[in-house]
């Protein structure tokens, strides 16, 4: 085999992920991105022989990996990407995942999500003010993220039709356009439809594309069917770029420090709620997650409640200082 098969293969892979297993757009370009570090790795030391991978091989790759800098968790999700690849290729029996599969992911899985506390939520949710000028469209994107535990791109991607809110739920699409239906709780509902009904946007766009003086249209809910619900100050639909954007603005404004984007409200969303009880099957479901142990990552999280029931419960779990 030579280098360029092996760029082949990445390219064949990436379609097949795309075209066979229906995945998003930004999974495939994920996976693409962690094999081109492969390609790099496989072209510095002149490696070829990636049809039988051994162990010695991976441990240098992982070696490379560490070299370059990289965190744990994205060495991690290099291996994954890696033992995706090699079950690609077993399925044309031209390469061997044995000992892949052998290395398996390390320690580098158990990794503790960031979890904000509900009071710097509460203060993050809170950041946007009435003298922004697109404080309404801002506070909504911000409540979205928290009430539902939606990734930024599900956010971004939100049209008018996928909103009930008399019914108080939306429909979102996650990883592989598949949808699922989450509910919303009233603060959300409140600040999504005094988005809407403040004719969205807080502003109109003018025939020229320029930015006309703020006005508030006279229907309630000025869209066609298929609009975003979201759009940038220049009347472009958001993406996942933007939210992330606005979430940093508005922690640095609430003074929360620390590296927080739009997945560290998924990670609060879903642990508050198995925190407040709720079932690990529901969080699954309410994640979008395809397999529950993806989900169990989050119980590692709520220390403070697993001590609390042991002491609450166990026979010799009272307090050690009583």
């Amino acid at each position: 085999m030579s280098l360029q098969q092996l760029q082949s293969d990445i390219g064949a892979f990436r379609g097949y992920l795309r075209a066979e297993r229906g995945m998003a757009d930004n999974t495939v370009r994920a996976y693409g991105r962690d094999l081109a570090r492969f390609l790099k790795w496989a072209a510095q030391v002149r490696y070829t022989a990636y049809g039988s991978p051994t162990l010695k091989d991976l441990a240098r790759y992982l070696a490379f990996l560490h070299e370059e800098g990289l965190a744990p968790p994205s060495v991690a999700r290099h291996l994954v990407a890696l033992k995706m690849f090699y079950r690609f290729l077993r399925l044309d029996e031209r390469a061997d995942a044995g000992a892949v599969d052998l290395l398996g992911s390390p320690k580098l899985w158990q990794r503790i999500p960031t979890v904000l506390p509900p009071a710097a939520v509460d203060a993050l949710l809170a950041a946007p003010q009435p003298g922004d000028r697109f404080y309404l469209r801002d506070r909504a994107v911000l409540e979205a993220l928290y009430a539902t535990g939606c990734r930024a791109s599900e956010v971004a991607g939100l049209t008018v039709p996928d909103l009930f809110l008399d019914a108080a739920f939306i429909k979102c699409r996650g990883k592989g356009n598949k949808e699922r239906v989450v509910p919303l709780g009233r603060p959300a509902v409140a600040a999504l439809r005094a988005y809407l009904e403040s004719g969205r946007g807080e502003r109109v766009i003018g025939r020229t594309g320029e930015e006309d003086t703020a006005v508030t249209p006279s229907p309630p809910h000025p869209f066609t069917p298929s609009d975003r619900v979201f759009r940038s100050k220049s009347g472009r639909p958001f993406n996942r770029i933007i939210v992330w954007g606005l979430v940093k603005k508005y922690c640095r404004r609430a003074g929360l420090a620390g590296k927080i984007s739009p997945h560290t409200l998924r990670h609060s969303f879903a642990t508050h709620l198995l925190a407040g009880g709720a079932d690990l099957r529901v969080v699954q479901e309410l994640l979008g997650h395809a397999s529950v142990r993806t989900t169990q990552h989050y119980t590692h999280v709520d220390r403070d409640r697993l001590k609390a029931i042991h002491r609450k419960f166990h026979p010799r779990g009272g307090n050690p200082a009583a």
